[in-house]
């Protein structure tokens, strides 16, 4: 499928009464679909899926778009969505050590791209900590400074490891042994049934 198709067939997996918080709806995707305006269709998508959960085959479809317009950001972050959707989703409090006080002394992306281990309660058999890994994204900013604080969105390289994960619960990061951050969870959601709803049926959640 080409973008317009890809976009077309996403728009319909949307219910048409969900709205975003300034009133966007899927019939306006379809105006701007009929005005070949692509990436601004494709980010409202985005904005309905933040507001409901969409199947999977809408991010799916939104991520190939995405990489087919060479929108690196979207399309990562489309990709990661897709990850929510078969493994839930793990939001969290996260404050940076700082640079005077850790290891890191640069910024961290934000976009999904690094991936250090966490101290989640896991132990080994002789009582040290065992630590898991998870990649990261930082919300709403493209960088998060030695010292800073931000809500992040953690994907697990093994889901199964942290079920047990509540809010309220406290994690460390983990870039070596040492703490490089302490995070506070904020949800956990588990994943919902995957609609079997692909782009080009007529599916709806």
């Amino acid at each position: 499928m080409d973008v317009p198709e890809l976009l077309e067939a996403a728009s319909l997996l949307v219910p048409e009464k969900i709205a975003t918080e300034n009133d966007i709806t899927v019939n306006d995707v379809w105006e701007y679909l009929a005005h070949d305006e692509w990436e601004v269709a494709l980010s409202l998508l985005e904005e309905l899926g933040d507001v409901h959960r969409l199947p999977l085959g809408l991010w799916e479809a939104l991520a190939t778009a995405a990489e087919q317009m060479r929108l690196e950001k979207s399309a990562a972050w489309c990709h990661w969505r897709s990850y929510e959707t078969r493994h839930g989703i793990i939001r969290a409090d996260l404050t940076l050590r700082p640079a005077a006080e850790a290891r890191r002394r640069t910024p961290i992306s934000g976009a999904g791209v690094l991936r250090p281990m966490w101290n989640i309660g896991h132990r080994t058999a002789t009582g040290e900590p065992a630590l898991d890994i998870a990649r990261l994204w930082v919300e709403l900013t493209p960088l998060l400074e030695p010292g800073g604080r931000a809500t992040v969105r953690l994907a697990p390289l093994d889901p199964s490891q942290w079920q047990h994960l509540r809010p309220g619960q406290v994690i460390t990061m983990h870039e070596d042994r040492s703490v490089a951050a302490t995070a506070v969870v904020l949800e956990v959601q588990q994943p919902p049934a995957i609609s079997t709803a692909t782009p080009g049926s007529s599916g709806r959640p």
